[in-house]
């Protein structure tokens, strides 16, 4: 009992270790997370958000105003006031087609992953002037106003004919003469630059949405729906990307279309969570070889299971740096070779190279590198850990089943 309590003792200093060095990690990367999004932002941009022209023309109305004075005896008095101001009148949105292609590409900073990605867009717009008069109608077409870059920005009437836009307060503007019921068409096209998620707000609030209709095509095939965000009308895989299209006559809604690009996974988070996990894999380990051990009558020193557990953590340690300059798979097989290297080599000088490779090479494969691979199966992690707990208890029932725990060395009859 002495021997199992030290080797407890010896488990709870090296979970000690572990939480040291994941909570490091953690602290690496949540100290460096928003620096380096704000870094990928100024540099490639900002997650994108378009949304639909609007047109207008002013009008003067009067309208009644209210002024209020203080005599000097206290008294209020409120005067009505009649002025001629002039109010945007909105015109119609009655058509929109849009073409949008995403270009993915996954950026590095320190030890986080960005999705950053290239956007083709071009919206053929239509307007109408629903009055009996000809107004002169005011366009615009919202933009980004933060580390947005647009290249080869145009506007064409139906034409084909551009139009001299000015950009103003974050909008593109010009204005043109529309006769009564005249129905007018014009393009905008664009390509810029965006981080981790695009999307087109359909109306500004809540709103009627007539004839429209996105195409959305990507270079990639795991394609998000941002929450909160409208589903296709339909979609496909198209080769090693994808297409998703809305269509919809009349609609009215106040949610976006949004796609979330594919994240890919990041080393800091991905060794933290390894690391915080350690301990299970070492309870395991060291469980498997005392039984085995127990029941081969092999007496192995809480001392060395110290040193076990040493090169246990030297697999985390030796990931935890190796992922900042290495990609994640060559981080991962040089501190796994390292760590087992570590094990056999050491264990062989007490127990021979049989067991050394047998017993606690195997067990380190199973309960170190496997346990911590699952780690790169997103939602499968704990399922595969429950099947290997499980067969690992199978396995030790049926491999100790027989053994006289009283006299390890002998084995009771069938």
């Amino acid at each position: 009992m002495k021997r199992f309590s030290l080797i407890l003792l010896v488990w709870l200093g090296c979970c000690f270790a572990w939480v040291v060095l994941g909570t490091s990690l953690v602290a690496r990367t949540g100290q460096w997370s928003g620096e380096l999004q704000e870094r990928v932002h100024k540099l490639w941009g900002p997650p994108m958000e378009q949304g639909p022209p609007g047109a207008s023309y002013r009008v003067k109305r009067e309208k009644t105003l209210t002024t209020t004075t203080t005599t000097s005896d206290g008294r209020v008095i409120e005067t009505p006031v009649t002025k001629m101001v002039e109010e945007p009148v909105p015109i119609p949105l009655v058509s929109s087609g849009l073409d949008v292609h995403l270009d993915l590409e996954h950026r590095r900073k320190g030890l986080l992953w960005f999705p950053t990605y290239a956007v083709d867009f071009a919206g053929r717009y239509a307007f109408v002037n629903p009055d009996e008069e000809s107004r002169m109608i005011a366009f615009s077409v919202p933009l980004g106003t933060e580390n947005t870059v647009y290249d080869g920005f145009e506007v064409r009437d139906a034409a084909g004919a551009p139009r001299d836009v000015v950009f103003r307060d974050g909008n593109a503007e010009w204005s043109e003469t529309m006769p009564p019921h005249d129905r007018r068409e014009f393009t905008v096209k664009y390509r810029s630059r965006g981080t981790a998620t695009w999307k087109y707000r359909l109306t500004e609030g809540t709103g009627q949405v007539r004839n429209f209709r996105l195409a959305l095509a990507t270079d990639f095939a795991r394609v998000d729906f941002m929450p909160g965000s409208i589903s296709p009308s339909r979609h496909e895989r198209q080769g090693r990307g994808w297409r998703g299209e809305w269509t919809f006559e009349s609609l009215v809604a106040n949610a976006p279309i949004g796609i979330a690009l594919p994240e890919r996974l990041n080393p800091g988070p991905l060794a933290a969570r390894i690391t915080f996990f350690a301990p299970v894999g070492l309870l395991f380990f060291c469980f498997v070889v005392a039984m085995v051990a127990h029941a081969q009558d092999r007496a192995i020193h809480p001392m060395n299971y110290f040193f076990l557990g040493c090169a246990f953590f030297a697999f985390h340690l030796l990931f935890a740096y190796l992922v900042a300059h290495l990609a994640i798979a060559p981080s991962f097989a040089i501190a796994s070779a390292t760590s087992i290297l570590l094990v056999t080599t050491y264990a062989r000088l007490f127990t021979g190279w049989n067991f050394a490779l047998r017993v606690m090479g195997s067990a380190q494969l199973v309960y170190l590198v496997l346990f911590s691979y699952t780690f790169f199966w997103e939602g499968f992690t704990g399922l595969a850990i429950t099947i290997g707990a499980i067969v690992t208890l199978f396995v030790m029932m049926q491999y100790t089943g027989k053994v006289d725990w009283d006299q390890p060395q002998l084995r009771r009859a069938a």
